[in-house]
């Protein structure tokens, strides 16, 4: 018997997605909801999901003039599936008409909208016949002008007078696959060339990265299996450079790598310097993670399942030279990656979880060695997770002196930051970086 390599039909994807969809409505992340997707129909769902999360907002303003009543809530996800898929017809990853059929044949033949079928097809033929007049009716409400929980914009308007649309606009792009390559297994621009040999087009996006033009399976790309490269956003791409350049040349360091999964920080510090470095995360889970990818690049640290918080509990007392931390957020810098993260955010996390990183911070500083050098990251574009908390904590600990660094980091395409001598262009996400040293007497 042969394999059928046929793609699925589209409402089997569609049917896979509102179910994603649904879930990410009921507290789930995206990764964890499609989780539950069978393997053959997960790539397709995860890019129609995404795309519609990034769409979300307008969607759900559409819905409320087709529908005021809220549907049950399987329906109500197709629904709001199908109207952020086809709204923008240059955009839609289908033929519009096409969708609305489709979704049509997912209603009538999922059991949890079987009974709403009728109903859907009825909103989006409406839609069909009625769409500009249906869109310009929602282009007053912000949330579905940006796509943005409504709070998320208001407090990028206050503190980013300047920046905040072209934020949320970059917030709403689908990024780029951007790689690290691992330069103990050669150059950048040796795997550049060996990108082009296998016709995948690609440019340097920063000292280590590579960005492709085109969006292909990561294990398919040259010496995948070789560890040649690792999958890095150009912002994260920051960190191990910024650590280790203040300190002495030659030296053998020891390094924290704090809140280190997946690990992909720890492997760049790796590659960079003959460093001891020991890799710590509270998940035991995720630690299994650092160890395989360092095991796939051919690197080796010391990893630990701990809470960073709690040093009495991992620490041999002997001082660091150098740690990152690499602090738990909102994750509000990566959210055109994981469009998810800003439908499941509530504006209360923000200040629970700067208080997360106040307390690693004070509980991480003994830690390191006068003369020491502390770098300090989050994912995220909000003050209070980056600025304000830094600002803080220089006002608390007299003995920190603060060093050039990148600061907050818009997501979307500027001049690449940090230890970069020609200031080139990148595309990245949103990152903030503080560095921090110790005094030495």
């Amino acid at each position: 018997m042969t394999e059928d390599k046929r793609a699925p039909e589209l409402w089997r994807q569609l049917q896979g997605a509102a179910s994603v969809l649904a879930s990410v409505r009921a507290g789930r992340s995206g990764p964890e909801a499609l989780e539950a997707v069978p393997g053959s129909l997960r790539p397709g769902v995860q890019a129609l999901v995404y795309a519609a999360l990034r769409q979300l907002g307008r969607a759900e303003a559409l819905r409320r003039l087709l529908a005021p009543r809220k549907p049950p809530p399987a329906a109500d996800a197709l629904l709001c599936l199908a109207l952020a898929l086809a709204w923008r017809d240059e955009e839609a990853p289908y033929e519009v008409h096409t969708l609305v059929n489709q979704a049509v044949e997912c209603a009538k033949r999922t059991p949890a909208t079987r009974a709403q079928a009728s109903f859907v097809n009825a909103c989006l033929r409406r839609f069909l016949r009625e769409h500009a007049a249906l869109v310009g009716r929602t282009d007053a409400d912000p949330v579905a002008r940006w796509n943005h929980p409504r709070w998320w914009i208001e407090r990028l308007q206050r503190e980013l007078p300047q920046q905040w649309q072209a934020v949320l606009e970059a917030n709403n792009q689908q990024p780029p696959l951007t790689l690290r390559v691992n330069r103990r297994q050669g150059s950048v621009d040796d795997y550049l060339e060996a990108l082009r040999a296998a016709g995948i087009p690609a440019r340097r996006n920063g000292a280590a990265g590579i960005t492709l033009e085109r969006a292909v399976a990561v294990p398919q790309l040259p010496g995948y299996a070789q560890g040649r490269f690792a999958v890095q956003d150009a912002s994260a791409q920051l960190a191990a450079p910024l650590l280790l350049q203040g300190l002495a040349a030659g030296a053998h360091p020891r390094v924290l790598d704090a809140c280190a999964a997946p690990g992909g920080k720890t492997a760049h510090l790796l590659e960079l310097a003959d460093a001891d470095v020991t890799a710590l995360d509270i998940d035991a889970t995720r630690c299994q993670r650092i160890s395989d990818n360092l095991q796939r690049l051919g690197l080796q640290a010391r990893i630990v399942a701990a809470d960073a918080g709690v040093p009495q509990s991992w620490w041999d007392g002997q001082r660091f030279d150098a740690i990152l931390l690499d602090a738990p957020c909102t994750a509000s810098g990566i959210v055109r990656r994981h469009p998810d993260v800003r439908w499941l955010r509530r504006e209360s996390d923000i200040a629970a979880l700067a208080a997360q990183q106040a307390r690693l911070l004070a509980a991480l500083w003994p830690l390191l060695a006068p003369g020491g050098r502390l770098v300090y990251c989050t994912c995220s574009v909000f003050r209070a997770e980056g600025e304000d908390q830094v600002q803080a904590f220089v006002a608390h600990n007299k003995d920190a002196r603060r060093q050039p660094a990148p600061g907050h980091l818009w997501p979307g395409e500027g001049p690449q930051a940090g230890p970069v001598t020609d200031n080139q262009r990148s595309d990245h996400d949103g990152f903030y970086y503080a560095v921090l040293e110790k005094d030495a007497g």
